[in-house]
C-alpha cells in the first residue's frame, strides 16, 4: 500500500485519520504544523498528502504549493471545515486532487485517498515514460509502479548513458525484450537500429551464418552473400535474447567479436568491424551453467558487466492493475471494442493468481477476456474456467470457537489467531512471505505489514 503523511495541527483528528489510514493497510506519518510537515517531505518519499487548509504556521495552500515544488507528480488531499467554492478552485489550481469538507465520513477519505494514490500511479507511470522516450524512439513502454521495477528502470537508465554490456535476467515472460528495448531507446544510440534474435529459435547449424553472415558458395543453400546481424545493428544494438542456449563453440566466437568488434563472415576472407552495442539475456542462472562446463565463464565476465534481475509477476503484485489496464486498451483498440474496465471480482481474480507465465500470461488473459466480452466491462464469466474456480476455492472453515463462560479479551484473541495463521502460512511456504501472502488472501505489502506489526508486539 501507500506511504501517506498527515498535516492537522488538532491531535485527536490527525491521529484519527493516522488509524484509519493504517487500518486500511497504509504507512502514516501525522505532523502538527506545516514546518514539520515539510521536513518530512524532503526526508521520505510520500505517496500521498493529506493537510488541512487553516495550520498554526503557515496556510495548507502554501504547504501544498512546497510540496508541488518537492514531487510534482505527488498527489495531494486538501481538508477545510471552511469550504467554498472559491476554496476549492484555489485548492485545484494549485495543484490539490481533491478536498474534504470537514465533518466528513471515513468512507469519504477511503474513497478520496484510493482515486488519488490512483492517480498518483498513473502520473508516476506516465513520467517513466517520458524519461524513457523523451526525444528518442524508446519502442514499448514498461509499465511498473512496484518499488522492484523503479530500481530496475532507474539501474537501466542508468546503465544506458554508456556501453556497458549488459546482461538480463529473469523468469519467461517478464519482459526482458522490453526492458532492452528501453536501455536501447535511452541511449544514446537510439537512432540507431534495435536488431533482436532469439538464440534459442535459430538451429545450432545456422546461428553462426545468422550473426555473423555469410560469402557466396559458404555452404549448400548460400547462394548470394549475406551481412548478418552485427553488421545489420551497426552503430546501435544487438539483443541476444535467450544467450544461455547459444553452443559452446559459437560462445567463442562471441567472445573475440565482444573483445575487439570485428566479425568474419562464414566462408569469408578478411575481418569487419562493427559499432555494436551488446545486450543480452537468460532465464536460466549462468554461474550453474558456467560450473557445468555449458556456458563459456569468459564470455559471461564479458557480458555480465551490468547486471539487472526483473522480478516474476508474483513480486509485483502492485503492477498488475496498470498492466492489465494496459492490455484492455491495447487489445480492445485491436479489435476495435469499447470495455472501459474489470469488474471488481474479476480485478481481484487478476490480483490473486500466481501468473507462472509472467507479464505475457496476463497479457493473453486480458485478450481473451477481451474477446470474449460482449458489451460493458470485463466480468467473471470472460475469464477462463481454472481462474473462477480459485476465486472461491478459499472457503472459511466453520468455526469451532466457543465463547468462554467469563469472556475474552476479543483483541487480544484475534491478534494471536492472526500471528498464528502467519506462522503457519509462512511453515508451509518454507519462509516465503511473497507466496504465504498468496495462501493468507491478502497483497505481498499487507502481509508484511501486518507481519511488522506482530513482530513489533513481541
Amino acid at each position: 500500500m501507500a506511504q501517506i503523511l498527515v498535516c492537522d495541527d488538532e491531535a485527536n483528528l490527525r491521529e484519527l485519520l493516522c488509524l484509519a489510514l493504517e487500518e486500511n493497510g497504509h504507512r502514516t506519518r501525522g505532523a502538527a504544523n506545516g514546518a514539520e510537515a515539510l521536513r518530512l517531505l524532503e526526508q521520505s518519499p510520500w505517496d500521498l498528502l493529506i493537510t488541512d487548509l487553516r495550520l498554526p504556521d503557515i496556510s495548507g495552500l502554501d504547504l501544498l504549493r512546497r510540496a508541488k515544488e518537492l514531487a510534482p507528480e505527488r498527489p495531494a488531499l486538501l481538508m477545510t471545515a471552511f469550504a467554498s467554492a472559491s476554496t476549492a478552485v484555489t485548492a485545484m489550481k494549485e495543484g490539490a486532487f481533491d478536498y474534504l469538507e470537514k465533518p466528513f465520513e471515513m468512507e469519504e477519505l477511503h474513497l478520496a485517498v484510493a482515486r488519488a494514490l490512483e492517480q498518483g500511479a498513473l502520473r508516476r507511470e506516465n513520467d517513466l515514460l517520458r524519461q524513457a522516450v523523451g526525444e528518442r524512439e524508446a519502442g514499448e513502454v514498461i509499465v511498473g509502479v512496484s518499488p522492484t521495477m523503479r530500481r530496475v528502470l532507474e539501474l537501466a537508465r542508468r546503465a544506458a548513458r554508456t556501453d556497458a554490456s549488459v546482461l538480463i535476467t529473469g523468469e519467461s515472460g517478464t519482459g526482458k525484450e522490453l526492458v532492452a528495448r528501453f536501455i536501447h531507446g535511452c541511449s544514446g544510440r537510439a537512432r540507431g537500429p534495435f536488431v533482436a534474435v532469439n538464440c534459442a529459435a535459430v538451429p545450432e547449424g545456422l546461428i553462426e551464418s545468422e550473426l555473423f553472415g555469410h560469402a557466396r558458395g559458404a555452404f549448400t543453400g548460400a547462394v548470394s552473400h549475406r551481412p548478418g546481424l552485427f553488421v545489420e545493428a551497426d552503430h546501435g544494438t544487438l539483443f541476444l535474447d535467450e544467450i544461455g542456449e547459444t553452443p559452446l563453440g559459437l560462445q567463442a566466437k562471441l567472445l573475440r567479436v565482444v573483445q575487439e568488434r570485428l566479425i568474419r563472415p562464414v566462408g569469408g576472407v578478411g575481418e569487419r568491424a562493427v559499432d555494436v552495442r551488446l545486450l543480452a539475456a537468460t532465464n536460466r542462472d549462468l554461474m550453474e551453467e558456467t560450473g557445468a562446463g555449458r556456458f563459456r565463464e569468459d564470455l559471461l565476465y564479458r557480458l555480465n558487466v551490468v547486471n539487472l534481475r526483473l522480478p516474476p509477476l508474483r513480486e509485483r503484485r502492485e503492477d498488475i492493475p496498470l498492466l492489465a489496464a494496459r492490455f484492455l486498451e491495447q487489445h480492445a483498440r485491436k479489435y476495435g471494442l469499447a470495455i472501459p474496465g474489470f469488474s471488481p471480482e474479476v480485478m481481484d481474480c487478476l490480483q490473486r493468481h500466481g501468473y507462472p507465465g509472467n507479464v505475457r500470461e496476463l497479457s493473453n488473459l486480458v485478450e481473451g477476456a477481451v474477446a470474449l466480452t460482449v458489451e460493458g466491462r470485463v466480468e467473471m464469466d470472460a475469464l477462463p474456467e481454472g481462474m473462477r474456480c480459485g476465486v472461491t476455492r478459499k472457503e472459511v472453515p466453520e468455526s469451532t470457537f466457543r465463547l468462554p463462560e467469563g469472556g475474552l479479551d476479543l483483541e487480544a484473541h484475534l491478534a494471536a489467531l492472526e500471528a498464528s495463521a502467519m506462522d503457519q502460512a509462512l511453515e508451509a511456504c518454507q519462509g516465503s512471505k511473497t507466496r504465504a501472502a498468496e495462501l493468507l488472501g491478502m497483497s505481498f505489502r499487507t502481509f508484511r505489514y501486518r507481519l511488522g506489526k506482530l513482530v513489533g508486539r513481541n
